[in-house]
């Protein structure tokens, strides 16, 4: 049963991208959407999959793709375990949130391992059924009073005060091809991510027909 919900619900994202190009755009991304977040320097969408490093953690590995169509893509915003957010609540600039992958499972992580390929700070995926620890938090960096959905933002690790990024290197085999994501210690051109297609979850408030079959979705 648990194998037959996970693919039901890869096969409602697949469907979400033509549902939310059609129905009116509600203008911040909410606490509960799911997203894929494009990196706007790179132009790859931040990316997970269930192939460990073979080096520095050795936990599940997290990389840039340029396709577009790929489910292992997909995020859900959500609060920190002490400081949860309310479903559909628009995500302030400065608010603290977690990142999970939606297919494994597994939070945006990082720490002070070195990254594979460039020796930046690794970035990973984490915990088990969303849940892991203080290495999962991220402040998010975005200069209005919500995060926009049409607007660049940058993610800061609290725990380090390292940025999300990309490198600019690329992996080989087994995952041929992928960008390198990392964290640096400083903000450059490859910090900057925009939230692109998704379930975007709507205030009670804001709703209309189409919105609300991207709710429920």
């Amino acid at each position: 049963m648990e194998g037959f919900l996970s693919q039901f619900c890869v096969l409602l994202l697949f469907l979400s991208d033509s549902i939310v190009s059609e129905a009116t755009k509600y203008p911040h991304v909410t606490c509960g959407s799911v997203v894929k977040l494009v990196n706007k320097n790179f132009q790859v969408r931040l990316h997970s999959h269930d192939v460990k490093y073979g080096s520095g953690s050795g936990q599940q590995s997290v990389t840039g793709t340029s396709e577009k169509d790929d489910v292992n893509s997909y995020w859900s915003v959500k609060g920190l375990v002490n400081e949860p957010c309310k479903r559909g609540e628009p995500i302030a600039c400065g608010a603290k949130v977690r990142l999970e992958h939606i297919i494994t499972k597994k939070n945006l992580h990082s720490h002070l391992f070195k990254s594979p390929l460039s020796g930046n700070q690794e970035i990973s995926a984490f915990g088990d059924n969303g849940e892991g620890d203080s290495g999962d938090n991220w402040t998010v960096v975005c200069s209005d009073d919500f995060w926009e959905r049409d607007s660049s933002i940058r993610f800061k690790h609290l725990d380090t005060e390292a940025w999300l990024g990309v490198s600019g290197r690329t992996y080989g085999r087994p995952i041929h091809g992928q960008a390198e994501v990392v964290a640096t210690s400083y903000p450059d051109g490859s910090s900057y991510w925009e939230a692109k297609e998704g379930v975007f979850v709507i205030p009670t408030e804001a709703k209309d027909f189409s919105n609300t079959i991207k709710d429920e979705l």
